[in-house]
């Protein structure tokens, strides 16, 4: 299996591209659509990075996978889409976000919360392929009700569920979150062998290294993680987590992001002209 990283300095995600040499067939996770808040302006430059790439590659795009309706970030998934071809794919319990996100933007009564947006929806232990591979699906809710991770041969790609072990893990004070939730499903990911490479969503450095990084393993997680590892407790990490995000603010792309990833990647529509928009609520987020 081939994993290449396209690391966004801008919004700190990482964006993969994992393939199948002996077929050429290839999937793209987390992609990232970038946009200038003060201009409401869109940009392509990490997208295209990714399709220039896989072109040169020769390799044939099966999947555009999302780990979760990302608060921080757009997603580039329909325009990858047209580009490279490939079934855009999230966890099914992206319709639970749609329920909670849709009235909070009052979203049009044409904005459907059954995922139909979405080429296909998964649920924990569904698998599917990539060439020779098989990609299996762990649900691992917490952070939102929606979170996957994706786990291919020796791999598994955790979104924003874990950091780098110098870092921690997720936030889960967005609506539908639950710390408990997200220790539980992180204990899923702990009982992966511990040679398992995990591949992080994000990285934000941290005081004490001053490199990005986005991969560790089981084992280097389970034993470093300064927030959760196997020495701390359900109810310890309830209680930092909790505590810890309270303090913390609020994503500075929340408001375009989650109105545009629930949709698959689409922005809400103008019924006047058809042009593109977004929604700005006042005091939904404080």
């Amino acid at each position: 299996l081939a994993i290449k990283c396209f690391f966004d300095e801008v919004t700190n995600t990482a964006t993969y591209v994992i393939a199948d040499t002996d077929s050429q067939e290839c999937a793209i996770i987390d992609s990232v659509l970038g946009f200038d808040m003060p201009s409401g302006s869109t940009s392509t430059e990490l997208a295209d990075e990714v399709i220039n790439y896989i072109n040169q590659k020769k390799w044939t795009t099966r999947w555009v996978l999302e780990t979760h309706a990302h608060a921080d970030h757009l997603t580039a998934a329909p325009y990858l889409q047209s580009k490279l071809g490939g079934k855009i794919a999230i966890g099914k319990h992206i319709v639970d976000v749609q329920k909670i996100f849709k009235p909070i933007y009052g979203l049009n009564s044409d904005f459907n919360t059954d995922g139909r947006q979405f080429d296909l929806l998964l649920d924990d232990g569904d698998t599917f392929n990539l060439g020779r591979f098989t990609i299996d699906v762990i649900h691992t809710p917490g952070h939102t009700p929606a979170c996957l991770s994706y786990h291919v041969d020796n791999n598994v790609f955790v979104g924003d569920t874990l950091f780098m072990p110098d870092y921690g893990t997720a936030r889960c004070d967005f609506p539908g979150g639950d710390a408990a939730t997200l220790y539980r499903s992180i204990q899923k990911l702990f009982a992966l062998p511990d040679e398992t490479r995990v591949f992080m969503g994000h990285d934000y450095k941290s005081k004490t290294r001053d490199q990005y990084a986005w991969e560790s393993t089981i084992a280097e997680q389970k034993a470093e993680n300064i927030h959760i590892n196997t020495t701390i407790s359900l109810e310890e990490y309830v209680s930092f987590r909790n505590k810890r995000d309270e303090g913390l603010s609020v994503p500075k792309l929340i408001l375009p992001s989650v109105q545009v990833n629930i949709g698959a990647g689409h922005f809400p529509q103008n019924p006047n002209n058809e042009a593109p928009y977004l929604i700005l609520p006042v005091n939904a987020f404080k």
